[in-house]
């Protein structure tokens, strides 16, 4: 992060000095005004100038980015990361050779490396961000077979007139689940257990 310490005729002048040779805008800064300064006489004779140290904030999203390259390299694969972002929802998405081993088995590798850049990109940052990791269009064709998988199970319960408990998911799968089958008049969903063993049970109405 690079900071520096400007001056000016009023702190305004010497925030703007400074936003110059930093190449960056108000947002992205941290300003600590040393001394305001004085007009003297007529404006002129006994002025002081105004003071700020100016410090560029980091950014976010690029740390993050970083973040996820450094350890999709430790692993040993190599990546191209595509990032959109929306409000505060960003989503990076990793193409590349061996994208499997970043993903796991149903997803469990990908889910934990999300929550490691979610704690990444939050880490002393101004802005607060919501952020998924995807790879390859993963999470879309996930949420198909868990849509998929709602309803079977939705089915067996009728079936064998008992609930049916699914396997333990991150919150954002079980969301999936609940939508799927939120508006059926046969079945209903709720959470179950404790993290990270918490679960959908499905259930006869």
């Amino acid at each position: 992060m690079r900071e520096i310490t400007a001056s000016g005729q009023t702190v305004e002048d010497a925030v703007k000095s400074a936003l110059e040779q930093l190449q960056t805008t108000e947002d992205q800064v941290e300003i600590d005004i040393i001394d305001e300064g004085k007009r003297g006489i007529l404006g002129i004779f006994g002025s002081k100038l105004s003071v700020v140290h100016v410090k560029q904030l980091k950014n976010q999203i690029e740390e993050a980015e970083t973040f996820i390259l450094e350890i999709a390299e430790n692993m040993g694969v190599h990546i191209e990361l595509n990032t959109t972002v929306e409000d505060n929802f960003v989503t990076f998405d990793m193409q590349g050779e061996g994208i499997a081993l970043l993903i796991g088995k149903r997803g469990q590798t990908l889910n934990a490396l999300q929550y490691l850049v979610q704690l990444a990109i939050n880490k002393d940052g101004k802005q607060f961000y919501r952020v998924m990791l995807d790879a390859e269009g993963y999470r879309g064709r996930r949420k198909e077979t868990l849509e998929t998988l709602a309803i079977r199970m939705a089915e067996k319960a009728k079936r064998i007139n008992k609930k049916v408990a699914l396997e333990p998911m991150p919150a954002y799968e079980r969301k999936i689940i609940h939508t799927a089958l939120q508006d059926r008049s046969d079945v209903t969903t709720e959470s179950g257990g404790v993290e990270p063993h918490r679960h959908v049970v499905i259930k006869l109405k």
